[in-house]
């Protein structure tokens, strides 16, 4: 029998999401405690747990039940790599008013500095996972933004269309013009001089690697959660680690030992993470206006 909690009330989905777990994972689970859990600024998240068993649950709004589809393929998809641990989706669905993603609870401890090397490695590894095109089966969300991933044997294509040219579009829609359009049609122009001489495989991406969605298990091994997953270079994920930081040089070091990068990945750091950047200019405003046109300038001044 549930305990009657402040999340427990008429409005709430708790039944029916525990009333869909115990068909799902052919179980009979007791709801007995909801822990609310912060630091997520798109979904609401809680620990919940009963009868010795503990889930990771998110909450969102019904129209984002397909984001929640998404993220539990592209757990799967990592999973089935068998490289580095993800929490295992269990169950996923929605009402008239909320959508919901039921994953495996895992105690995580961020000790990144213990334990960078096999984090280095299993991305290594998991970046050794191929697909015969760019893209994936689904779109998917990058934040809470769209992600397109039509597949595409050519890279180039790939990225000009589903990512820098779709996010110059919402930045069109979104009021930034002038400058930034300017420069974006020029660069997008001449992305092949970036790629001379280099040949890109459609690895299995991560594709939202940033500090806040790694940590480790109890026992020290690498988890990764909160996946953007599509199939492309992988020069593209470690670009992003590289953005905003928390990734210690142990990680890099075991890495490039593992699956050394080629000598040019630091010009085209720049260019997959102009992705990112502009992303966040269209999900949180203009204070992103100017290391966007500071990105693009360095980038044209390599085609000059």
């Amino acid at each position: 029998m549930m305990r009657s909690t402040s999340h427990l009330s008429s409005q709430s989905p708790w039944r029916e999401i525990v009333e869909q777990m115990d068909s799902a994972l052919d179980t009979h689970f007791v709801l007995e405690k909801v822990h609310a859990i912060g630091g997520g600024c798109i979904n609401e998240t809680y620990h919940i747990h009963g009868n010795d068993q503990h889930y990771f649950v998110k909450l969102n709004k019904a129209s984002r039940l397909p984001m929640f589809e998404a993220e539990a393929a592209g757990l799967k998809e990592i999973q089935n790599s068998h490289t580095l641990r993800v929490p295992e989706p269990k169950c996923w669905g929605s009402n008239d008013v909320n959508a919901w993603l039921v994953l495996e609870y895992l105690e995580l401890r961020h000790t990144p500095h213990q334990h960078a090397e096999a984090l280095g490695r299993g991305l290594a590894n998991m970046h050794r996972t191929f697909s015969d095109q760019f893209g994936w089966f689904r779109n998917n969300t990058i934040g809470s933004t769209l992600q397109k991933n039509d597949r595409s044997s050519d890279w180039i294509h790939f990225w000009r269309q589903n990512r820098l040219g779709y996010q110059l579009q919402l930045a069109q829609i979104n009021g930034y013009k002038g400058k930034l359009q300017t420069q974006g049609e020029r660069l997008m122009a001449d992305l092949d001089v970036f790629f001379t001489g280099t040949r890109i495989n459609a690895c299995l991406l991560h594709g939202d690697l940033w500090s806040g969605n790694y940590s480790f298990d109890s026992a020290g091994r690498p988890v990764l959660f909160d996946p953007a997953v599509y199939y492309g270079d992988r020069e593209t994920d470690l670009a992003m680690t590289e953005l905003f930081g928390g990734f210690p040089a142990q990680f890099y070091a075991s890495y490039q030992d593992a699956y050394p990068l080629e000598v040019d990945y630091r010009t085209r750091k720049t260019l997959y993470n102009l992705y990112h950047v502009l992303n966040h200019l269209n999900l949180f405003g203009s204070g992103y206006l100017r290391q966007a046109e500071q990105m693009m300038d360095k980038l044209l001044a390599e085609i000059k």
